[in-house]
């Protein structure tokens, strides 16, 4: 079994790479309170032009991963191919699920957020590293928490944990 320490980032990478690129900054900025180990750090070689091929690389990421996030763009809810897939992966290997509201809301986006997740135990956050940085550190053992009480649905940071952020 591999040793789950990684973040698991999903994302439109035609319409919203330049997010992602911005927490792989965040993470490398010092003057930033920002951590996190990306799964995409792995590297794999596979043969692009084969679906299955990429999904094997992929769940090799997943069985490294303890924590998925998912940036959620104006056109992520209508993506029908590695998105869904993905959400799948996170959601069967019980991760814990981090919402990312590109847009800056601090709730659930039913018009952005992917159906699949929006009944799931996920915590609704936007797109600012304080915000996020909490989440990564804190939402798993929520997570674990909420899963053991059999909570379920979207979950918000009330305006108490922004404010003690400065967010």
């Amino acid at each position: 079994m591999a040793y789950r320490n990684k973040t698991y980032v999903a994302f439109d990478g035609d319409e919203d790479m330049r997010y992602y690129q911005l927490l792989k900054a965040w993470n490398e900025n010092d003057n930033i309170d920002f951590d996190f180990y990306d799964a995409h750090d792995l590297n794999y070689a596979y043969d692009t032009n084969q679906e299955e091929s990429i999904k094997n690389q992929l769940r090799k990421r997943f069985d490294n991963s303890k924590l998925f996030i998912l940036l959620v763009g104006e056109k992520t809810k209508r993506l029908r191919k590695f998105i869904p897939w993905k959400i799948d992966q996170a959601l069967n290997r019980e991760l814990p699920v981090v919402v990312v509201n590109l847009n800056g809301e601090e709730h659930l986006d039913a018009d952005r957020c992917p159906t699949k997740l929006q009944e799931e135990l996920a915590v609704h956050i936007p797109f600012k590293a304080a915000i996020l940085n909490y989440a990564v550190k804190n939402w798993p053992d929520a997570d674990a928490k909420y899963r053991k009480e059999g909570e379920t649905g979207a979950y918000i940071y009330n305006d108490s944990v922004y404010s003690a952020l400065g967010t």
